[in-house]
């Protein structure tokens, strides 16, 4: 589902050549850093950073993967997502049960000022509170959040920033990915989404990862209403991860 390869290709091709130092003329025709650009800054020899990208390269050590991480100026999320990857044919991590842990629930229960959601890494949703479940209009267990926001929403559904929320979730699944590359349901997923959704399709190629912690969700004001509070007050969702 993810490689070392098409990750690295991405993340050079959006670095500004002159933001580290190479000058450019209108005869470059590489969007961002070419192969030996990132070979040379990286202290790597060209012919060995040719085999990282085609996936034909032996474990690279954690100087080498410092060192590109650097080059391609990747932030703490994108730098552990690259060292995974490149761990990827030593061990592979196996991907967790989804079974909700007791003091989770325990703690979903005290949520009653917001919709509250506990979901696993491929974004199925394993439990819900009272508020959840009235702002989706649905039981909370089977509900996959990616699938409800690609598939099953519109620009101007119940995402008042639909397309911050996408960007969102791709970014989570890739990380997921990266992290379980053999979880066949999440793969099944993925595909799913990639087969109905263009916009997903165009953001998964972009390879971004994005770790998702905390912040606001806002709803539009029929949102409010459906799941019996003011507009004001349906400012944001919790996602609890289990």
């Amino acid at each position: 589902m993810d490689d070392l390869a098409g990750f690295l290709r991405t993340r050079r091709s959006r670095v500004d050549p002159a933001a580290v130092g190479i000058p450019t003329d209108r005869r470059r025709r590489v969007e961002g850093l070419r192969r030996e650009d990132v070979a040379h800054l990286s202290g790597v020899s060209v012919d060995y950073y040719v085999r990282l990208e085609q996936g034909r390269s032996t474990q690279p050590s954690e100087q080498v993967l410092d060192a590109l991480a650097g080059v391609l100026g990747l932030d703490e999320t994108e730098r552990g997502h690259l060292y995974r990857l490149a761990r990827q044919r030593r061990r592979r991590a196996k991907a967790p049960v989804g079974r909700v842990r007791p003091e989770l629930l325990r703690v979903l229960e005290l949520v009653t000022d917001a919709p509250a959601l506990i979901m696993d890494h491929r974004m199925d949703v394993l439990a819900g509170n009272r508020l959840a479940g009235l702002l989706y209009g649905r039981p909370m267990p089977g509900l996959n959040s990616a699938r409800h926001i690609f598939l099953e929403e519109a620009e101007r559904g119940l995402y008042a920033d639909w397309e911050n929320c996408t960007l969102d979730v791709v970014g989570h699944l890739r990380l997921a990915a990266g992290k379980y590359p053999d979880d066949p349901r999440l793969a099944s997923t993925i595909g799913e989404l990639a087969m109905g959704s263009e916009r997903f399709r165009r953001l998964w190629a972009r390879a971004d990862v994005r770790a998702r912690t905390h912040g606001r969700k806002a709803y539009p004001a029929s949102a409010g209403r459906a799941a019996g509070t003011t507009p004001g007050e349906l400012r944001t969702s919790g996602r609890i991860r289990n």
